[in-house]
C-alpha cells in the first residue's frame, strides 16, 4: 500500500527549502534532490562524459551539500552553490580516473597564445541560441563527449560555466597559457565535429 503523498509545495521558496534542510526535515531533502538532481547530473555528465561517473558525482554532490549546509551563506542561489560543488566533484573524479589535466606539456607548448588565430578566439554559438534549440544543444553535448577530457573540461569551464582564464587555470592547476591553448584546440575540434550540422542548419535558415 503506497504511503501518504508528500506535499513539497511548502518548499516552493528557496528560503523555506533552506529552513527545512537546516531543520533536518526529510521532505526538504527529497525536494532538494527532485528540484536540482536533473541539472546537477547534466552538469556532471558534461564534465566527465560517462553516465556511471556522472551518477557518482551526482550522489557525492548531494552528500557534500548536506555535510556543508552550515557553510552556505546565501550569497548565491542554492542551485549555484550545488553546481559549484558538482563542478569540484567532477574535477576530482577526472583527476582520480583520467589524469585529465596532465596532457603532455609539449602539446601545449606547440602553440603559443600569441600565435592563435584571432578569428578562433570567439566561440560562434551563443549560449541563448543553444538553450533555445534542443537539436543544437544535443549536437553540442555529443561533440563535447567526443573531446579528450583535457580539452573538454577547459571548454566547459570557460565557455559554459563562464569562468575566466585565470579562474580556470586555478581550478585545473594549469598555467594560463595552457588554458588558452587548450581552449583553442577544443574550439577548433568542436568546429570540425559540428561543421556538417551547422552547414545544414545554415541551408535551412
Amino acid at each position: 500500500m503506497p504511503g501518504p503523498k508528500i506535499d513539497l509545495s511548502v518548499y516552493d521558496s528557496e528560503s523555506a527549502l533552506l529552513d527545512g534542510l537546516r531543520a533536518g526535515e526529510p521532505d526538504a531533502c527529497t525536494c532538494l534532490v527532485k528540484r536540482f538532481a536533473p541539472l546537477v547530473y547534466a552538469k556532471a555528465l558534461r564534465m566527465v562524459a560517462d553516465p556511471d561517473e556522472a551518477e557518482g558525482v551526482l550522489q557525492l554532490t548531494f552528500i557534500k551539500a548536506c555535510e556543508k549546509l552550515s557553510t552556505f551563506e546565501g550569497r548565491s542561489g542554492l542551485g549555484t552553490w550545488l553546481y559549484r560543488i558538482a563542478t569540484n566533484e567532477a574535477l576530482m573524479q577526472l583527476r582520480r580516473n583520467h589524469t585529465a589535466f596532465a596532457a603532455p606539456e609539449a602539446l601545449d607548448a606547440q602553440i603559443q597564445p600569441a600565435d592563435l588565430p584571432q578569428n578562433l578566439h570567439a566561440w560562434p554559438l551563443d549560449p541563448a541560441r543553444v538553450a533555445l534549440n534542443q537539436e543544437l544543444h544535443d549536437q553540442l553535448e555529443h561533440a563535447l563527449a567526443c573531446l579528450p577530457a583535457s580539452l573538454r573540461v577547459v571548454f566547459v569551464l570557460r565557455e559554459i560555466e563562464g569562468l575566466s582564464t585565470d579562474e580556470t587555470a586555478a581550478a585545473l592547476g594549469l598555467g594560463e597559457s595552457a588554458v588558452k591553448v587548450r581552449l583553442y584546440r577544443a574550439r577548433l575540434r568542436l568546429r570540425e565535429l559540428l561543421a556538417s550540422y551547422l552547414a545544414t542548419e545554415g541551408d535551412e535558415a
